[in-house]
């Protein structure tokens, strides 16, 4: 399934979570989303985000799954580098904000950690997919850029060749 599927798919499950603890198992979800986008990224994707993505695949470290797994499993391909780790951002962005508010409405101290480490994950990852967009910005933005007339020519602090 391609990523930007899944990562829909994801956010309606986030959106769609009625307990605490299904928004804890939502984002470990987006979690092990996020590394299998990086592990693909580090393999097929542009020369320009494979090291970050690398990183991406390595982030966090989510409990054991159950028989179905993740949903990551059924990652396929990443058609749109840019606009799956824009989406994907998006979902972390909103994972983050939603274990927040279970920490802060949590009396146990098990769920409340729970979420504090799966906040910290989402943050690595969010910084990673951050990296990489800027990667293909500044990729993006070199070849959108018109070509330097002057390279090749007398560079700044040579006078003309008479």
């Amino acid at each position: 399934m391609e990523a930007e599927r899944l990562i829909a798919l994801g956010r309606h499950a986030l959106a769609e979570s009625g307990t605490a603890q299904d928004i804890v198992a939502e984002a470990w979800q987006a979690q092990a989303l996020a590394q299998a986008i990086g592990s693909h990224l580090a393999l097929c994707g542009p020369l320009e985000l494979r090291g970050e993505a690398r990183g991406l695949s390595e982030t966090g470290e989510y409990p054991a799954w159950g028989a179905g797994g993740p949903r990551a499993g059924r990652l396929t391909e990443v058609a749109d580098p840019c606009g799956a780790l824009t989406a994907l951002g998006e979902l972390l962005g909103e994972v983050g904000i939603a274990l927040v508010g279970v920490a802060c409405a949590t009396d146990e101290e098990g769920l409340y950690w729970q979420c504090i480490e799966a906040i910290d994950a989402a943050d690595e990852a969010s910084d990673r997919v951050r990296g990489m967009l800027r990667r293909l910005a500044v990729r993006d933005g070199e070849r959108a850029r018109p070509p330097d007339p002057a390279r090749g020519r007398a560079g700044p602090g040579r006078g003309p060749s008479w």
